[in-house]
């Protein structure tokens, strides 16, 4: 039976400006779903934002934005709304990492991994709750990690923020279940995207390490992981919420 994808209302992707965010953006945007295009970057939202309406022929609306500033949600939503006409969704991939285990931990660092990662997607849902309510097949995807339910020396504000948004959609979820709304997550593993080029420079054999990780011997791509959004994102979906999907090519369930 073909994948349907009911929904037809705008969807407000954070971090839209490049890696996941912008093939979640392509993806939706495949079927029919304008787009809210946002990402601390302007200039790369409306890179993002052009290259999406050539494509597909379809509304979108480029944000420039740091999801920290929660002040700007209300302007920005009201200005998203008013270009795509209706806001029926909303996938947070806005992130970061900032790989620094705990002897080298400040609290500056902390609050901003925190607050990137999981503070914000709790605002914005909470911004958008008349639109997510008055909108049928409403549901909302935060971006997680394999690091939610792995531990990893490393980058424990990372894990932390990413366990968190796990806890926050079963907490969304049950919330916003009676209004039709559904929340789920999505555990990346290694993926080839940006965030992780600087780790690959920094550490030689560490791409090679990942790849040996994982069951499948690759890193993803961006739309291996936006594809799996998608779906979440639609009404063959219907009955799915307050859970997390892991797509990280085995490597959570491998020994190597």
């Amino acid at each position: 039976m073909p994948i349907t994808y009911t929904p037809t209302t705008g969807v407000i992707v954070t971090g839209a400006g490049s890696g996941i965010g912008r093939a979640c953006a392509h993806a939706l945007a495949e079927v029919d779903r304008p787009i809210g295009v946002w990402d601390l970057d302007e200039a790369a939202a409306q890179a993002t934002a052009k290259a999406v309406a050539e494509t597909f022929g379809i509304e979108t609306f480029a944000v420039g934005i740091d999801v920290r500033e929660t002040s700007r949600f209300p302007e920005a939503i009201a200005e998203t709304r008013q270009a795509l006409g209706t806001i029926g969704g909303l996938v947070h991939c806005a992130g970061v990492s900032h790989p620094v285990p705990v002897d080298g931990l400040d609290e500056e660092a902390w609050d901003l991994v925190l607050d990137i990662n999981l503070r914000s997607q709790a605002m914005l849902v909470r911004a958008l709750l008349e639109d997510l309510r008055g909108n049928a097949e409403s549901a909302v995807v935060g971006i997680a990690s394999i690091n939610a339910i792995l531990g990893n020396e490393a980058n424990p504000a990372y894990g932390a923020s990413k366990s968190g948004l796990l806890g926050l959609t079963r907490s969304l979820a049950d919330r916003l279940a009676r209004d039709g709304v559904r929340v789920n997550a999505v555990c990346p593993g290694y993926i080839d995207t940006p965030m992780l080029a600087p780790a690959f420079e920094n550490a030689p054999g560490l791409r090679e390490h990942m790849e040996r990780q994982t069951m499948l011997e690759r890193l993803a791509q961006p739309e291996e992981i936006a594809t799996v959004v998608r779906f979440l994102m639609s009404s063959d979906a219907r009955y799915i919420t307050a859970e997390h999907i892991v797509v990280d090519g085995g490597a959570t369930r491998s020994q190597r």
